[in-house]
């Protein structure tokens, strides 16, 4: 299970590993924010700013992709 949301108001990109419940979150930098489950699988990343930092692009027909 993978998958990604992007909430253009916010410049916010949550990307999703898994459905397991998150137990611990890490701050890489200012922008990029990691979670984790209880056994140490990595269940999402967030970026914030993400457009203006580099880190996605929204697609030329309208339609967000990561």
């Amino acid at each position: 299970m993978m998958h990604a949301t992007y909430w253009n108001d916010d410049d916010i990109l949550e990307v999703r590993f898994s459905d397991k419940p998150i137990t611990r979150e890490v701050s890489e930098n200012w922008h990029v924010h990691k979670s984790y489950a209880a056994d140490g699988e990595l269940v999402a990343v967030v970026f914030l700013d993400a457009v203006k930092e580099g880190y996605f692009t929204p697609s030329a027909n309208g339609r967000k992709a990561a």
